[in-house]
């Protein structure tokens, strides 16, 4: 199989690099500066193991890539971009006869719990990835990846549910590669339980680090209020428990000489100044669900309305302190 990685920025490049390094077919997906960096001096990816320059072919988008049956499409943007990359990519033929959104696996490699159901209205064969890997995308062709011994770990399985040999090959594939993948009947309950670890991303945003008593008491009320939305909701979730148990120590965060990781993909949003950011999909989800089930979300409420703020505005992290979002949320309890 060929991987076709759809938004091959920190975790996009991250497994594309080394399913590349272990051998297997990959093109990588990107714009702008990043797209001329990877075509003229191809991937540097940055690990524990060292640093690798990997000539991956590259691709500016759909009209790039002739797509073949054997291809899989790794979907990697962040969730505010999905619609766009699934009209892109949907009708391209398939070399043969038929198109990508009817003949291709495509792969949700993204946080947050919306994507697959928003590729299943388009995509007949959609699968969710749970991804387990601290990435950052440094400057244009250059990506760190902190995880080590293993660089990441991907629960993979169809969606809505179920486990498929399609499923069970790109794990494989994965596996030969410095990546554990575990084959999920129900992938969408690691993506639950890794949404409730994500509903801090904009608290790390706003404030910078999660330090201070005031700082990690919001990252309790968040992720508090994010399990009480989901057990009202009757959604499965994976606990903090099952996660350890999975990574063991197979994959521990270690430092990366050049690399500094100042935060995760919501803090990685407003430090590159990108416009957007994931909040809508992720404290979103839970401010959606609160509402559906008739329970008041305020920490959530005002995370996601303060990070969608200060991503339109270009303000970078650190712009609120954890007293300023503390007195905001007091006032909608």
């Amino acid at each position: 199989m060929r991987y076709i990685i759809i938004g091959a920025g920190a975790v996009g490049g991250a497994i594309g690099g080394r399913l590349f390094e272990g051998g297997r077919e990959v093109v990588l997906v990107a714009r702008g500066a990043h797209h001329r960096a990877l075509a003229e001096k191809g991937l540097t990816l940055l690990t524990p193991d060292g640093t690798a320059v990997l000539p991956v072919p590259a691709a500016d988008g759909p009209d790039g890539v002739d797509l073949q049956p054997d291809d899989v499409l790794l979907l990697a943007v962040k969730s505010q971009d999905t619609r766009a990359a699934l009209d892109a990519w949907a009708d391209r033929p398939v070399a043969g006869s038929g198109t990508a959104a009817e003949l291709l696996p495509l792969v949700c490699a993204q946080n947050a719990v919306e994507n697959e159901r928003e590729a299943l209205r388009r995509f007949r064969r959609v699968y969710g990835m749970c991804v387990w890997l601290p990435a950052t995308h440094l400057e244009p062709g250059v990506i760190g990846a902190e995880g080590s011994p293993l660089t990441g770990i991907l629960h993979i399985g169809r969606y809505p549910h179920g486990a498929d040999d399609t499923a069970r090959r790109i794990a494989a594939d994965l596996e030969a590669c410095k990546l554990l993948a575990p084959v999920s009947e129900d992938v969408m309950r690691w993506k639950y339980g890794k949404l409730i670890t994500n509903l801090s991303n904009a608290l790390e945003a706003l404030t910078g680090p999660i330090e201070s008593a005031q700082a990690l008491e919001l990252h309790q009320a968040a992720m508090a209020e994010g399990t009480r939305v989901l057990d009202a909701a009757g959604i499965g979730y994976a606990t903090d428990q099952e996660r350890a148990e999975v990574a063991g120590d197979r994959m521990r965060y270690r430092p990366v000489p050049g690399v500094n990781r100042g935060g995760g993909s919501s803090w990685q949003s407003l430090a590159r100044g990108t416009g957007s950011i994931e909040a809508d999909y992720l404290n979103g989800e839970i401010v959606l669900l609160g509402r559906v089930h008739g329970l008041a979300t305020p920490v959530n409420g005002v995370l996601q309305r303060l990070a969608d703020r200060a991503a339109r505005a270009g303000r970078g992290p650190g712009s609120t302190t954890p007293a300023e979002l503390a007195a905001l949320i007091a006032k909608e309890s």
